[in-house]
């Protein structure tokens, strides 16, 4: 790789090797090395500029998950010859809350959940990212709602007027990658299927999807089936029907001894304005910062043997942020 150190094999090697060097071995101040000075970092709970920030933030989270580890599960990745490299790294990440923090008092529980960052990098460094834990995921397996969580944190930073805002793109900071990721043909494929389902398609689901179909979805759902598949796409659109579903960046990739499998990042901007997830509707404009993978394998769907369905999916959002949203702004009724 091109401006990258000779101890990385290849792309996937460097994204998961500085995960563990930084959070697990405790080599925070390698952020010095591993991100660009003023990197972007973007999370549905707000923007950061500058590693500064990320090592403050990663400090915090060390402290009051001291013995934390980050498990790759997979590494969906794209190269731009101007932008540089693009990594979708898809984790597995359990801890225990055994120090006072960002969740409050230490509770001594332990949990599990999924997180997805999308990192650009070039001449051997992170230069901007978008990233997503599984907030809602973490806060259930701690005690708490997260709706109620986040009317906690609200009154924490002192009310509506005072509270951080979540993401929005009117917030966004340009880091320098403009690239919308590759033209493989299963990254293709799935943005069809995601768009079908946001165009209120949900019969697609009985298509595309392996009757087996193994999903891991926000708020630490760990299912099967098309059932579960509808379940958490219907809950999420029906909450926002008049959202604006926008793919940011796509990648595909089809790799020996790897299934077929693509990442997708992607918004919705509306009101909640539907029952679904989020409940009652307020009627308030709300920004969703999603991403999603998904591998393919030649199983079957309610149609018979396919050439290749959605064996498995991981789809990600932050419903802390989305509930932050939601009551920091009251309802317009």
């Amino acid at each position: 790789m091109k401006g990258f150190s000779n101890c990385w094999k290849d792309f996937p090697d460097y994204i998961i090797g500085i995960t563990k060097e930084i959070w697990e071995d405790r080599g925070v101040g390698t952020l010095h090395d591993y991100y660009a000075k003023d990197i972007v970092v973007r999370s549905p709970m707000g923007i950061q500029r500058g590693n500064g920030a990320v090592m403050a933030s990663t400090m915090a989270t060390i402290n009051e998950f001291p013995d934390r580890e980050l498990l790759a599960d997979d590494v969906i990745w794209s190269d731009d010859p101007e932008f540089g490299l693009l990594s979708s790294h898809r984790l597995n990440t359990r801890a225990t809350h055994l120090q006072d923090g960002q969740f409050g008092p230490a509770t001594g529980k332990r949990w599990t959940a999924r997180v997805i960052a999308d990192c650009a990098a070039k001449n051997g460094a992170i230069y901007d990212e978008w990233l997503i834990r599984d907030y809602g995921g973490i806060v259930r397996q701690l005690g708490f709602d997260p709706a109620d969580y986040a009317a906690a944190l609200i009154d924490a930073e002192g009310g509506p007027a005072s509270a951080s805002k979540p993401f929005t793109p009117d917030q966004d900071i340009d880091g320098g990658y403009n690239s919308n990721g590759n033209d493989n043909s299963w990254g293709q494929r799935y943005a069809n299927t995601l768009q079908r389902i946001m165009n209120m398609d949900f019969n697609v689901i009985a298509q595309d999807y392996d009757r087996a179909v193994g999903c891991e979805y926000a708020g630490a759902i760990s299912a099967y089936s098309h059932d579960t598949v509808t379940k958490f796409w219907l809950g999420l659109r029906s909450s926002f029907p008049d959202a604006t579903f926008t793919i940011h960046h796509q990648i595909g990739m089809d790799n020996d001894m790897l299934p077929p499998r693509a990442a997708i990042r992607w918004s919705l901007d509306g009101t909640h304005s539907g029952w679904g997830s989020f409940g009652a509707p307020t009627g308030v404009p709300v920004h969703v910062m999603g991403m999603c993978h998904a591998e393919y394998g030649p199983f079957v769907n309610k149609d018979g043997p396919q050439d290749a369905t959605i064996r498995r999916e991981c789809a990600l959002y932050d419903e802390v942020a989305i509930w932050k949203q939601i009551l920091m702004q009251g309802t317009t009724q």
